[in-house]
């Protein structure tokens, strides 16, 4: 793989901002002339900011069919993500709507403030019938923005006053900012938190997610979860052949060495324009050894860069993959760890009040 001559997109995960091809969108380029005349004049471009859009859904509660995942349905506050993981599955999202899963899916982002106020009035309908509701599926619910708008905040207090079980994945030690209704959600057997953590370098976690939380932050925020008794899983995701793997067993050793009983791990997925945005990111910080990962990735995903399929898409095959598998199995037994299941008590649940009022007792 040769090295990318573009320069580095330095502070984001993808490398560009190319539209997919899939929708027939027009395609946008760069104009190089414009960029050397405007740097000539008056510096350097304009450097990439960050903007937030506040949409107004009608719904905000999704259902999934999905046979080989564990909820049926979830609620994402945001779309888009500012932590900026290059191997992020849900970059795709942004092409839906005429965005590039690059880097306008971590710079131009969507807020959704009515998402509490319309989850309620979803809970309160009288065919509802609960089940755990997923926070984390898509986009992180604690990403920076979160500590700006609180929507992840008010959705808890809404699945607190419900009695309704929430679970959250997350990337960010933000999570502790809520731990007061974590830990009375949790003391109810309705919440568990799956902090991700992939490597425990910095310089590499800051250009692989460069604007998640350090990994250090996110360990120490599974111990306080522990500490607080909020059921806290460890998950190693993802593991990125020849670039994270090597990780595993410290993760697995230094979660458990908190008191973390629950860990598990996820191969790389590159869905769609996930693919070449992450060959690109290898072509620009990893060209020497951008070709060893790519065929490791396809040795255990059926000769492909991703297996799309039901099932198999969770489970990867082949000689590496067996290599993984018993890696993390060896590195769970010496910790004393494994992966516990979190039973959420669903039968608390009771309709919340209407009208943007909640219970007084």
């Amino acid at each position: 793989m040769e090295r990318r001559l573009d320069p580095e997109v330095h502070g984001r995960g993808a490398q560009s901002g190319a539209v997919p091809t899939r929708f027939g969108l027009a395609t946008r380029e760069a104009d190089g002339d414009w960029r050397d005349h405007m740097e000539a004049l008056d510096g350097p471009p304009v450097k990439l900011r960050t903007t937030v859009t506040e949409e107004r859904p009608k719904t905000i509660l999704s259902f999934n069919r999905s046979p080989d995942i564990a909820f049926d349905r979830s609620v994402n506050a945001y779309r888009g993500c500012e932590h900026g993981c290059v191997y992020c599955f849900a970059r795709p999202t942004h092409a839906y709507h005429d965005l590039s899963p690059g880097l306008d899916f971590e710079t131009k982002l969507y807020a959704k403030p009515d998402a509490a106020r319309l989850l309620r009035e979803t809970l309160a309908k009288p065919k509802y019938r609960p089940r755990p509701i997923a926070m984390g599926t898509n986009t992180d619910p604690y990403q920076p923005i979160e500590r700006r708008y609180r929507i992840t905040r008010q959705i808890l207090e809404v699945c607190l006053d419900a009695r309704h079980p929430v679970t959250i994945t997350t990337k960010s030690d933000r999570v502790l900012d809520d731990l007061d209704l974590l830990t009375e959600m949790a003391e109810r057997g309705l919440v568990a938190v799956a902090i991700s953590v992939t490597t425990f370098d910095p310089k590499l976690s800051g250009k692989l997610e460069p604007r998640a939380a350090a990994p250090a932050k996110r360990l120490a925020a599974l111990g306080k979860l522990v500490a607080a008794g909020v059921p806290a899983h460890c998950s190693i995701a993802p593991i990125i052949p020849a670039i994270t793997d090597e990780f595993m067993e410290e993760i697995v050793a230094r979660a458990a060495a908190l008191g973390v009983r629950s860990a598990g791990w996820i191969p790389l997925r590159l869905p769609h324009e996930v693919a070449p945005l992450f060959r690109e990111w290898l072509s620009v910080h990893f060209p020497e050894r951008g070709d060893k990962v790519m065929s490791i990735v396809r040795s255990i995903r059926g000769g492909r860069d991703n297996d799309p399929d039901f099932f198999t898409r969770m489970k990867p095959s082949g000689v590496w993959a067996d290599l993984f598998r018993t890696r993390f199995r060896i590195a769970c037994k010496r910790a004393g760890i494994g992966k516990e299941r979190f039973e959420l008590d669903c039968s608390q649940f009771r309709p919340p009040e209407t009208g943007g009022q909640m219970r007084l007792l």
